[in-house]
């Protein structure tokens, strides 16, 4: 096998390795076998083995990496029970140590891995490369079997980093609410696949369920029902909650992003405060804000105000989406109607440009960068300010018109992203599109080059995300039946090399992560063995979503 000595990271190696990766049938029977997910830039296995005991030292070159190796001791003690300790030095014993090299010409996510018979060490420019060179440290020791206290781990040599910054799952909380546990539980898969960015859907027609101090109605009525049942106790998020699921995401490099519906899906909303309430349409009742009433606007406006200190992610996301499918009783309202004629407004549609640019006025005031959904790519929003996320895979001059305009864009299209659709053609209890759903391949294949002629700037793609819709999950088993295994091929989709793309070998690779589902009593799909865990069945009313193609 090639045999390659590992370095401190730099551009030129990543390069190196890209090339390597493709030419050499060696190192690609490496990279194969590496049982990491998502797989890295370059993985050699080398001769010997690593030790791995309860006097092995964790050393740190930087105090900065502490919190790295805190990590790396919790996530020990409670996969493996084994209590290592951080030590200044490591003495004569082999040990784990975490390197910061900052003048490295790298980028900040970007780390190297040795293990080896004299120790292990990840060497990083910045907090979040070591992070992710710890969280690759896991995989590797999650999958070997720890013998007489100990743990025998392979020699490799890795160097990674990832192909876009923007590696996002979004959970709708509004129609299923799961609560700070199951959320967690969820972070934590994560950041295991090195997913950062985890979009929260918190207001939605069937509640509201986050706790807005100057307006508490909101989450004691708003915070009543779910998809299913208008009758559920009121359940939402105080905002201790809140702060404690946003510092626990931030530990692992994840930031959380809210989702603040508006001007549609605001029928959990006007449960609570009507007098701003817009009307609604068939199958949608009182829908919309009113953006004929001053009022509205000051009422959204102290809402996000609050929102924006619960996260700091200086992200919010408005939604902007589907509004027409409430919007009905705009043209026959006297303030709406008032405020077309003020304003020089030729219809409902101008209208619904106008109510988003005044609060996207406010989102920016709270030095905020300002999220929306497709249907806001002819809004005429700043570009500098405003991230748009495709979602709409029928409609790709949507994208076009985005990219064409300069916005930054998050790609998350429902064909092959949206993980509310079922994931083998033998599955009757979630959303399909004209008989097509998302299978684990269709996820893994999903490539944000593919787009990348369309662009007008560097980076303007920012990446990739996976949204999970809840109409169809009514418990937690449903939601782990969704989201896994193919949380992990969205993570190699949004990580991975399009150059490295191997899905058989992806296949061999996900076996050894089976195994971890079990461990942790996931409920999974195995798409090796469909029959293993049957498809849970669905309860409740109907979940037919009004944007299905079927």
């Amino acid at each position: 096998m090639m045999k390659l000595k590992i370095k401190a990271v730099s551009s030129f190696s990543f390069m190196l390795f890209a090339v390597l990766f493709i030419l050499s049938p060696n190192q690609t029977t490496a990279q194969d076998n590496c049982p990491i997910i998502p797989l890295p830039i370059s993985a050699v296995k080398g001769d010997g083995s690593f030790l791995l005991q309860v006097n092995t030292p964790l050393v740190l070159n930087d105090e900065a990496l502490k919190p790295i190796a805190q990590y790396l001791q919790t996530e020990l003690l409670k996969s493996q029970y084994l209590p290592i300790s951080i030590q200044p030095s490591a003495g004569k014993l082999p040990a784990i140590k975490l390197v910061l090299s900052p003048k490295k010409k790298i980028g900040s996510e970007a780390y190297a891995l040795d293990i080896n018979g004299d120790g292990i060490t990840i060497i990083a420019k910045d907090i979040p490369g070591a992070f992710y060179g710890a969280t690759s440290l896991m995989q590797l020791i999650r999958q070997v079997k720890r013998v007489k206290g100990s743990l025998s781990l392979h020699a490799w040599k890795i160097e990674d980093q990832p192909a876009y910054g923007w590696r996002g799952f979004m959970l709708d909380e509004s129609r299923f609410f799961f609560g700070m546990e199951k959320v967690k539980s969820i972070i934590d898969w994560m950041a295991f696949y090195k997913l950062n960015k985890l979009h929260w859907h918190l207001t939605d027609e069937p509640a509201w369920r986050l706790e807005i101090k100057k307006y508490p109605k909101l989450s004691l009525i708003g915070g009543i029902g779910d998809f299913r049942t208008e009758f559920t106790p009121a359940q939402y998020y105080t905002q201790e909650q809140i702060k404690e699921v946003v510092a626990y995401a931030a530990l692992r490099f994840i930031t959380v992003i809210p989702e603040i519906d508006m001007p549609g899906h605001a029928t959990a909303a006007n449960k609570a405060y009507p007098e701003f309430s817009g009307g609604g349409g068939p199958g949608h009742p009182e829908f919309t804000f009113n953006p004929g009433k001053e009022g509205t606007y000051a009422y959204l406006t102290n809402i996000l105000k609050e929102t924006n200190v619960l996260f700091p992610s200086a992200m919010i996301h408005l939604g902007g989406d589907e509004v027409s499918y409430g919007n009905h009783k705009w043209a026959t309202d006297p303030e709406i109607i008032a405020l077309m004629q003020s304003k020089n407004l030729a219809g409902t549609k101008e209208v619904e440009t106008y109510f988003m640019k005044r609060m996207a006025d406010s989102v920016y005031q709270m030095n905020a960068k300002l999220l929306v959904w497709d249907e806001m790519a002819e809004a005429g929003l700043p570009k500098d300010k405003t991230i748009i996320f495709w979602w709409r895979h029928d409609q790709p001059q949507v994208l076009k018109q985005a990219l064409s305009k300069g916005y930054e864009t998050v790609l998350c299209p429902r064909l092959p992203l949206y993980f509310d659709f079922v994931q083998d053609s033998t599955h009757n209890n979630g959303r399909k599109w004209s008989k097509l759903y998302n299978p684990i391949e269709s996820v893994y294949s999903f490539s944000a080059d593919h787009y990348q002629s369309q662009t007008v700037t560097k980076n303007q793609i920012l990446g990739i995300q996976a949204n999970l819709w809840t109409e169809t999950v009514p418990n937690n088993q449903r939601l782990e039946y969704l989201l896994f295994p193919r949380i992990s091929a969205l993570a190699e989709a949004a990580w991975s090399t399009k150059a490295g793309k191997n899905f058989p070998a992806f296949m061999e690779r996900l076996k050894g992560h089976f195994a971890l589902y079990e461990q942790a009593g996931i409920y999974y799909y195995d798409p090796t063995n469909p029959g293993k865990y049957p498809e849970p069945v669905k309860l409740g009313k109907s979940a037919k979503r009004f944007d299905t193609g079927d």
